[in-house]
């Protein structure tokens, strides 16, 4: 009988050792903790304008018209700052997500990922994609662009505020048709934003 209970005891001692080694390497690679934790950021939002394409001037009633039959009219000069191209709002997926997602096009070309007032969880490991996935409700949504083309903008930097990425070199906002929290961890959206264009 004691050797019994020797043998039992060090079975219990084994078993709670994989226990507690499981739960802390669950706990390290999980980090169920961040769902409690808010970060939030606030960037600068550049301001910004609509891209628009300006209707051709009229000449006033009465005014000659130039060599040119434009009345003398010039083209409207470009705009000095960011022009707005693309935007949508966030709806939720696994976890409650709002806010707006923007793509800015600069003067000199580049672009920029702007998340106005975003509200959602924090969590591990949750990146920033473009992605040319469609935007689903539901649970169904939950994990629809993994099956689909994306951009790793890169880690999110806070579930809270406003937020602002600059897209690599030579991206095209009209190849991507949404912005994804995505959760690398459990492969999951958090939330999504379907991009029209501006």
């Amino acid at each position: 009988m004691p050797r019994f209970l020797s043998g039992h005891k060090r079975l219990v001692v084994s078993l709670a050792v994989v226990f507690l080694a499981a739960t802390g390497i669950a706990l390290a690679v999980f980090k169920p903790w961040l769902l409690f934790i808010d970060q939030t950021v606030n960037d600068r939002i550049p301001a910004f304008s609509a891209a628009t394409t300006p209707a051709t001037p009229q000449a006033p009633s009465g005014e000659a018209m130039g060599a040119d039959g434009a009345g003398g009219a010039t083209d409207a000069p470009a705009p000095q700052g960011p022009v707005q191209v693309a935007s949508g709002s966030f709806i939720s997926h696994e976890h409650s997500t709002t806010g707006t997602a923007r793509i800015l096009r600069n003067p000199d070309g580049s672009h920029q990922l702007v998340l106005e007032n975003l509200a959602t969880s924090n969590g591990p490991d949750v990146r920033v994609w473009l992605s040319a996935g469609p935007v689903i409700e539901g649970m169904d949504g939950w994990f629809t662009a993994g099956d689909y083309e994306h951009l790793d903008v890169g880690p999110i930097k806070g579930n809270l505020g406003n937020q602002v990425y600059d897209l690599p070199a030579g991206t095209d906002p009209s190849a991507w048709t949404s912005v994804v929290l995505w959760c690398d961890d459990f492969n999951v959206s958090f939330g999504a934003a379907k991009l029209s264009a501006a």
